[in-house]
């Protein structure tokens, strides 16, 4: 089966004035299998940002390839099957969550009727009541823009679901209630990738990780297999990266 992802000896640099160029990435390579929840993980400054602005075709490369199921991710094709939460989101404020979903079900061109039903549907799944998404985003807290921008994500009902720190700004309610709608996304067969710092989230819900440090991928496996039985993930990530 062709990988939901596929990094092959990528490298990113950026322009220096006055020094050589500063190496975001270093010849990187790691694959996420189709219907894997894989974590990305490392410290900041490390290159996951830059590795994620890539994947989305924000960022050209300086070197290597990057595919979203076999395709060059500067392929629309590979882009339509892309849900992306950055790390920061946010909604125009004078709409309602319900207006934020219906313009981005548009700009996908999805008829009203399915896309009225697709709403509803994944307001369920994110915990949002309607009669929130009903009230205007300006006065939402910011676990509740959150969830709204997750629900923007999910909207087309993507094969693959890029998260930037999925859990930032939530409650311990709001991050349970993620752990479960990823859970429940692996379950309907869907690929999900995501960069957190939550090392604790990562534990419960990863199969996979690859861990960055200095632009370098440092160690990539199953949990399982990559931790010692005597280590937590966080213990085994410090000695990783200070090594």
């Amino acid at each position: 089966m062709t990988p939901a992802i596929e990094i092959d000896r990528l490298s990113v640099s950026f322009p220096s004035r006055s020094g050589p160029d500063i190496v975001a990435l270093d010849n990187i390579s790691f694959k996420v299998e189709t219907g894997q929840v894989f974590g990305f993980l490392g410290p900041n400054g490390a290159g996951k940002t830059t590795t994620l602005h890539v994947l989305l075709g924000f960022l050209n490369a300086s070197g290597g390839a990057a595919r979203i199921f076999g395709c060059d991710v500067r392929a629309s094709i590979a882009r339509e099957r892309i849900g992306f939460l950055p790390e920061h989101p946010d909604a125009y404020r004078f709409l309602t969550g319900w207006e934020s979903l219906l313009v981005a079900g548009r700009l996908f061109r999805l008829p009203h009727p399915v896309l009225a039903d697709r709403i509803e549907t994944i307001l369920a799944l994110i915990g949002l009541p309607l009669d929130i998404a009903r009230r205007s985003i300006a006065t939402y807290s910011r676990g509740q823009r959150q969830r709204i921008c997750l629900a923007q994500a999910l909207i087309n009902e993507p094969d693959l679901l890029i998260l930037d720190e999925p859990t930032g700004g939530l409650d311990p309610l709001g991050r349970r209630e993620v752990r479960t709608l990823i859970q429940n996304l692996k379950a309907a067969g869907k690929t999900v990738f995501f960069s957190s710092h939550e090392l604790s989230e990562v534990e419960l819900v990863c199969d996979h990780v690859a861990l960055l440090a200095r632009g370098r991928i440092v160690a990539q496996g199953a949990i399982r297999d990559l931790i010692p039985p005597d280590e937590r993930l966080e213990q085994y990530f410090l000695r990783m990266v200070q090594s």
